[in-house]
């Protein structure tokens, strides 16, 4: 767990994500929070920061990320854990109904398979028969402009529920 501030790194935008155990001046997540990195940001809170998966599963396959850098879910102090979990929980609700789903797939990875080192929560939409089986995850990609245009949706209907 990082103490005290994050500092935005000197990396460049096109560099690989940071790899397990790496400094919050390094974590691709950290610097899509601190807008040094652009991302599709479709909800942000005083503790979390929520954006669209670059690659994701299905169509509005959001990364929730709490501010603070942390490594995993056990590294989260205690006191973030009920607005961090609160914010998934939001996202996970309002999600089906904005991006029409049926409903929402809600997981998080500690160390294995975690492929940035910043505890994350993947909230993705589902439908019935939308081929998601055990954990074969085929990843999918956006047309161009098409993240835009789910991010707004998403983040319209997130909008309204916290307003």
């Amino acid at each position: 767990m990082v103490d005290g501030p994050r500092t935005v790194g000197e990396l460049r935008e096109d560099e690989s994500m940071a790899a397990p155990g790496t400094s919050a001046n390094e974590c691709i997540f950290c610097r899509i929070i601190d807008s040094t990195v652009s991302a599709d940001v479709v909800y942000d809170s005083a503790t979390t920061v929520a954006f669209l998966d670059r690659r994701p599963l299905f169509h509005g396959h959001t990364l929730v990320v709490p501010r603070l850098h942390v490594v995993t879910l056990a590294d989260l102090p205690q006191q973030l854990l009920a607005p961090f979990w609160s914010d998934v929980q939001l996202i996970s609700r309002v999600m089906p109904d904005a991006l029409g789903a049926q409903g929402t797939f809600v997981a998080n990875n500690n160390t294995v398979s975690q492929s940035v080192a910043h505890l994350h929560v993947h909230v993705v939409p589902r439908t019935k028969g939308d081929g998601l089986r055990g954990f074969f995850w085929p990843r999918t990609s956006y047309a161009d402009g098409e993240s835009t245009r789910v991010a707004a949706r998403l983040a319209a209907a997130l909008g309204a529920q916290t307003q």
